[in-house]
């Protein structure tokens, strides 16, 4: 089971495929299967990483403090184990926060990010999400996972599906550790920094998603990015459009000669 331990923590990561490298930071409460569709595809042409944040999956459960900047070096630390000099980085919600904080602090490894979400600032809704982790894991999981996609695909027969298969993982959680995942995520901004990034940017957010304001802001103040819109989806919309997601990135990567040409 690869792990990286570079930051003191446990941080699983899975890869799949091979050729120049796309790291994959998911968002709360899901793990790494999130990007599953993104995984699956682009594996074609991509070594694509798939990464536990700490609190999910197969990673260390910490119940304690710790700052975002934290899990951006849990982050690096995957790609130091992987030798791996330079990627194209993609985040979704907190993965999308701690996306941006990688960007703007190691400009020098990534080649583009594409953001899901992409809110730069602290969100009104996380002390809900914490008081409502604390409470009761078991109830409250479900709940918010279906807050994050369209009513439409939460009630459909895939969407009750894929949603399920993260509660079958609940054994895997715990609340406080969920918790603390908000709490880092709500207590670093990069709103005011935005107009230095140098990455090349991608921000997509889903026509229903609650981050749809943030994500135009987002786009609106880092030089050159390119926000889109996918119709009829939530905040989760690599999960309930891959097709339509992976075309946006697939257009983004090819403006900037980032996708890989399998004729050799």
């Amino acid at each position: 089971m690869p792990v990286s331990r570079s930051n003191g923590v446990d941080i699983w990561y899975e890869v799949k495929g091979d050729g120049p490298a796309m790291v994959l930071v998911h968002a709360n409460p899901f793990d790494h299967d999130l990007w599953m569709y993104q995984s699956a595809h682009f594996s074609t042409w991509f070594k694509v990483i798939g990464i536990d944040i700490r609190g999910y999956g197969r990673s260390s459960k910490v119940t304690t403090p710790y700052a975002l900047k934290d899990m951006t070096d849990d982050v690096v630390g995957v790609m130091r184990n992987l030798s791996i000099s330079r990627a194209v980085l993609g985040g979704c919600s907190v993965g999308s926060s701690i996306a941006l904080l990688l960007a703007l602090d190691h400009p020098e490894l990534f080649d583009a990010v594409f953001l899901v979400g992409g809110n730069s600032a602290s969100s009104s809704r996380y002390q809900g999400r914490i008081d409502g982790y604390r409470k009761d894991l078991g109830d409250y999981h479900i709940k918010h996972l279906r807050e994050l996609v369209a009513p439409a695909f939460a009630d459909s027969h895939l969407g009750k599906h894929l949603l399920n298969m993260w509660v079958e993982r609940e054994p895997r959680l715990k609340g406080e550790a969920i918790a603390q995942v908000f709490m880092a995520g709500n207590h670093t901004a990069t709103t005011d920094r935005l107009g230095t990034m140098k990455v090349p940017t991608l921000v997509i957010n889903g026509e229903l998603d609650h981050s749809l304001p943030a994500g135009r802001t987002t786009a609106s103040l880092v030089s050159g990015a390119v926000h889109k819109v996918l119709p009829g989806t939530g905040h989760a919309c690599c999960l309930e459009d891959p097709a339509g997601f992976d075309a946006l990135v697939i257009e983004f990567l090819q403006a900037r000669k980032l996708m890989p040409d399998l004729r050799g």
